[in-house]
């Protein structure tokens, strides 16, 4: 017997040396593989590199006080800069297997807080949710958020500067792009001096016309949701249902009502881009919408400051003729530039990605669902065969798979799993099911649970994207600017080197950046020890590299499964069957272990990923 222990305690496998009957469970060669499609493979589009993503939030990452005070005060509960990010910062991303940096919320959005020497002022209240602001509510299109900046006079200058330290690093930069809405209160200051601003030259008499900018009501006034009343005791200027906008404009979430609802989007207001919405969905997409014209020259502005890609918001809820449009037009500019959708209807991802010609698509509604039901103990992996098959058309490497995000609940959190370590299987399957993108949520590395309320967040396990506030198991690895982890937990610790680990793996290895994908559930149905429900096993191969993922999705118990491996499979791997072969743990780092049939004992919440090779 020979026992690797692995992750310090995190993860373990023993790998016993079978028996000949364990051993012949590799059948004698085969004939090869008939052509029909076996049910079990996909198509992979393989990618030249494998993004791997960490996705934080400028104001939140570097901040370290650590009050967490609702509707605190900038001054009350911090805020994070741009010059937090610096270079020790992007040094321990490096180290985590990290190519790009979302940087989210850099754009200048609606906020309670003022800058009056530098002629910023507060926006009204009642448009506004939480003191710091939805990241969302876009207040100018081209500025930077002023919270970010040491010299808030420069903060175009420390933006740009962390683009550049960020290359300098060998990262990429992405940034959010915000199609669909607005703030209540857009006016760009910083706009060229030839850009018409958004609605300037709208006809608000109309409800909708081809080159207006929004869509309006027409006679009616807005009205702040009933009941609401941000800061309630305060009595500050502003929560006073006294926000004036006539014609009252339609909301960012489709709402076409003067008083929207209060779970509605009523801080935005949403962009024409061509619909009639209330005319039957009528489309006016010939001449070119002045709206479309308007986007395209915001998103080249940003990418002539060096930006690498979009995270593109919501963006089903923009007709995809429009992507089909600016993509190409922003590629012109900046060739390789990439664009992400977050995008919800499976039904139409072929579209977006064909037609709309993004790079990537949001894997929210398949694998992140199913993944976060086996998570909470309720689903069974059938939703993990499920998703693959239906992206089995050649999308699947297409995919940017995530276990958080800031719209997420997250892992630790009652709300989600509570246990941190059930991130361990899934998010193992995340970064090595097919060759696109996985991302990493800034604190999920170190088990944030998101605890308490915030403003506009009744602390529902997930983090705030609203308020000015600290994130408290990131700060005890942000360690009062020293990013040492030394506040850390020893299980902290160890969660954390798991994640890089894996992420360093999923951007080396070649077959899991390349390689074409095999399921091995069917080839193992029949055995006793092999459960279906919380055992998940596939193969990622190339011609160079032949890699065996194997996870374990149950938090009580342990399996001891011989894992089958077909001798039709290993031939489609250009492997031979008569051959033995050792299984090097490259997750763990662990000794080959040489065997043909694969005997393990798989720990509650464990994972492997084994490289074969001929012994």
């Amino acid at each position: 017997m020979r026992n690797l222990t692995l992750a310090a305690g995190l993860l373990a496998l023993t790998a016993l040396t079978p028996p000949p009957s364990a051993v012949a469970q590799t059948p004698a060669p085969v004939a090869p593989a008939p052509a029909a499609p076996d049910p079990n493979t996909t198509t992979e589009t393989p990618q030249d590199n494998k993004l791997v993503i960490y996705q934080l939030l400028p104001r939140l990452f570097g901040n370290k006080v650590a009050l967490n005070k609702p509707y605190g005060t900038i001054t009350e509960n911090g805020c994070g800069k741009f010059n937090d990010i610096n270079d020790r910062a992007l040094d321990e991303l490096k180290r985590l297997g990290v190519s790009h940096v979302w940087y989210t919320g850099v754009i200048e959005h609606a906020s309670m807080t003022s800058y009056p020497v530098s002629g910023i002022v507060a926006d009204d209240a009642d448009v506004v949710k939480g003191r710091a602001g939805s990241p969302y509510a876009i207040r100018d299109y081209y500025d930077v958020d002023p919270d970010l900046a040491v010299v808030v006079k420069n903060r175009m200058v420390e933006y740009e500067a962390l683009i550049q330290r960020t290359h300098a690093h060998g990262l990429k930069v992405l940034m959010d792009f915000i199609p669909n809405h607005v703030a209540r209160t857009y006016k760009s200051d910083a706009k060229p001096a030839s850009v018409v601003d958004l609605g300037a030259l709208d006809d608000k008499t109309r409800a909708f016309a081809p080159n207006n900018n929004f869509y309006y009501l027409p006679g009616q006034r807005f009205a702040v949701p009933a009941g609401y009343n941000p800061l309630g005791v305060l009595k500050g200027p502003g929560e006073d249902q006294k926000y004036v906008e006539v014609p009252a404009k339609a909301t960012g979430n489709d709402v076409f009502a003067a008083q929207p609802k209060l779970d509605d989007w009523f801080e935005t207001t949403k962009l024409n881009y061509g619909v009639d919405y209330q005319n039957g969905r009528q489309l006016h997409f010939t001449p070119v919408p002045d709206t479309w014209k308007k986007m395209r020259d915001i998103l080249v502005y940003w990418a002539g400051k060096g930006v690498d890609g979009f995270r593109c918001d919501v963006a089903e809820m923009v007709p995809v003729e429009f992507w089909a449009y600016v993509i190409p037009e922003v590629k012109k500019v900046r060739p390789g530039i990439v664009f992400i959708a977050e995008a919800y209807n499976p039904k139409e991802y072929k579209t977006y990605l064909t037609i709309g010609r993004f790079d990537f698509l949001y894997d929210k509604v398949g694998l992140y669902d199913g993944l976060r039901k086996l998570m909470r103990q309720e689903g069974s992996t059938d939703d993990l065969t499920r998703v693959w098959k239906e992206e089995s058309a050649g999308f699947g490497s297409h995919m940017l798979r995530f276990l958080e995000n800031h719209d997420e609940q997250r892992i630790a959190s009652k709300e989600f799993a509570g246990n941190p370590r059930r991130a361990i299987p899934a998010m193992t399957v995340a970064a090595t099911l097919a060759s696109g993108p996985v991302m990493l949520y800034m604190g999920q590395e170190v088990a944030e649970p998101a605890l308490g309320a915030a403003g506009f967040n009744p602390g529902d396990g997930r983090t705030t994207i609203f308020d000015y506030w600290g994130v408290p198991e990131h700060q005890k690895w942000l360690n009062q600017g020293k990013m040492d982890g030394a506040r850390l937990s020893p299980e902290q610790k160890r969660l954390r080197d798991f994640y890089g680990r894996l992420l360093t793996l999923a951007a080396s290895s070649e077959a899991i950046r390349q390689g074409k994908f095999y399921e091995l559930q069917d080839a193992n149905n029949l055995s006793k020890e092999y459960d279906q429900r919380q055992l998940y096993a596939y193969l990622r191969y190339t011609k160079g590299q032949q890699v065996l993922v194997i996870v374990n999705f149950s938090d009580t118990k342990t399996y001891k499964p011989s894992l089958l491996i077909p001798g039709a499979v290993l031939q489609r791997m250009g492997l031979d069957p008569q051959r033995l072969y050792t299984f090097r743990d490259l997750l763990a780092g662990g000794s080959a272990v040489p065997q043909t049939g694969l005997a393990l004992t798989l720990e509650p919440l464990s994972a492997l990923v084994l490289e074969i090779k001929p012994r």
